[in-house]
C-alpha cells in the first residue's frame, strides 16, 4: 500500500519544479482581486447609504431635500465595478491557470490597464462629486 501511494507521488511530480509555486500564486492574485472587488462594494453601499441616512437626517429637521439621488446611483455603479472586478479576476485566474497547464503563461497587460485606468477614473469622479458637494452646501 505505501509503495502505490509512493507510486502515485512520482507519477504525479510535474516537469516543472515550480508548478505549485506558480499555481499558488496564481491563486493569490485572484484573492486579491476578490478582495478589491469586496472593498469596492462595500465601499458603494456606504456611499449610497449614507446618502439616504444624512436625506432621512434633514428631513427629520425639517429641511427640504432637493436631491441626493446622484450618491445612491454613485453608489450603485461602485457597487456594479466591484463585481465586474471580481469577475474580471475570476476568468483572469481560469485563463491563468489553463496558461500554467498548458506550460505557456504570457502575462497580462491589457487587462490591468483597463483596470487601473477605470480606477483612477473612479477615484477622480468620486474627487468631484465631494467637490461639487461642498460648494453646493
Amino acid at each position: 500500500m505505501a509503495q502505490s501511494a509512493s507510486a502515485e507521488q512520482h507519477s504525479a511530480t510535474p516537469e516543472n519544479p515550480n508548478r505549485a509555486r506558480d499555481h499558488l500564486a496564481n491563486e493569490r492574485t485572484f484573492l486579491a482581486w476578490l478582495r478589491t472587488g469586496l472593498a469596492i462594494v462595500v465601499f458603494g453601499f456606504a456611499i449610497g447609504r449614507f446618502a439616504i441616512a444624512v436625506r432621512q437626517f434633514l428631513e427629520y429637521q425639517g429641511r427640504r431635500v432637493a436631491g441626493g439621488g446622484f450618491s445612491v446611483w454613485f453608489g450603485t455603479a461602485a457597487m456594479l465595478a466591484g463585481v465586474a472586478l471580481t469577475l474580471a479576476g475570476l476568468a483572469r485566474y481560469r485563463r491563468t491557470r489553463a496558461m500554467l497547464e498548458a506550460g505557456r503563461f504570457e502575462p497580462a497587460g491589457f487587462v490591468v490597464d483597463v483596470v487601473a485606468v477605470l480606477t483612477a477614473l473612479f477615484g477622480l469622479a468620486l474627487a468631484g462629486y465631494l467637490i461639487y458637494i461642498e460648494m453646493r452646501l
